[in-house]
């Protein structure tokens, strides 16, 4: 039964079917944000949500007897899975109306808990995370610098921007996301000295492109070893892996049985 089910859970056509009710289910959560049309099918968006979430309810349990208890509650997109529809079932209306609305767009979520792709992409966000600590530490140390620097150099010139640490540091931040720093921060500046540009530019260059940077490089080398790491757990590499050993094994076997065939024509 265990088996039966296991074939069933990780079969393409489950999948896909499971993908594609979440789908509809984003879909209806989308359109209740439309309260003419929430208003006038009331009853057909309770009972669609209702509907969805016994069927997820179904598959969560028929994922959760397709294998063992410790495999189940060892990942963590199964707790999530498993915590968001307990969720949907205790949050059924009253006074968590809204509760109940904002848990319908979270279930949009478990699109990455059934995706691999998906789910291999947000896992290696994950691992970034102590590095990015690090990274993040760097370049508040250069907003820190900056700001500073800033603030003292421009604070009379332009104390919308520069008045103060914090506008200081806000400002800066707008500098980093590259939106609209040229023409609305730094050229009506050099209006007062045309060599303003050097911190601005130099703010850029090491904020954007050298941070950033950082930032990509460590996400890309953990996309690899999530990657790495899944095919290195795939059934199906195991299975691939052990025909190897068992053909090399083979092969050992019948050259050795030639040997013994060679030894006795000789004789």
């Amino acid at each position: 039964m265990k088996n039966k089910l296991y074939q069933i859970v990780n079969h393409k056509a489950f999948q896909i079917t499971v993908i594609s009710l979440i789908v509809i289910n984003a879909i209806l959560v989308g359109v209740e944000t439309y309260d003419h049309i929430y208003q006038d099918h009331q009853t057909f968006f309770h009972y669609a949500d209702r509907i969805l979430l016994w069927i997820f309810t179904i598959e969560i349990v028929m994922r959760f007897f397709s294998t063992s208890v410790r495999s189940f509650f060892k990942s963590g997109w199964n707790w999530f899975d498993t915590l968001i529809i307990l969720a949907g079932h205790l949050f059924t209306g009253g006074h968590f109306v809204t509760v109940l609305r904002v848990l319908r767009v979270l279930r949009v979520l478990r699109a990455i808990s059934v995706i691999p792709s998906l789910r291999r992409l947000v896992d290696a966000l994950v691992m970034t995370i102590p590095s990015l600590g690090n990274i993040l530490f760097l370049m508040g140390i250069f907003l820190y610098i900056f700001a500073v620097i800033g603030t003292m150099l421009f604070s009379d010139i332009a104390p919308e921007y520069f008045g103060n640490l914090q506008r200081t540091i806000l400002t800066l931040f707008q500098i980093v996301t590259l939106d609209s720093w040229s023409s609305g921060i730094m050229r009506p500046l050099m209006a007062y000295n045309q060599w303003i540009w050097i911190y601005f530019v130099s703010f850029v260059l090491i904020g954007t492109f050298i941070i950033f940077n950082l930032f990509i490089g460590v996400i890309v080398n953990n996309v690899e070893k999530a990657n790495d790491s899944e095919e290195e757990e795939d059934p199906a590499n195991k299975q691939v892996s052990v025909s190897v050993s068992e053909l090399k094994r083979i092969e050992q076997q019948l050259e050795s049985i030639q040997a013994e065939l060679k030894k006795q024509n000789h004789s």
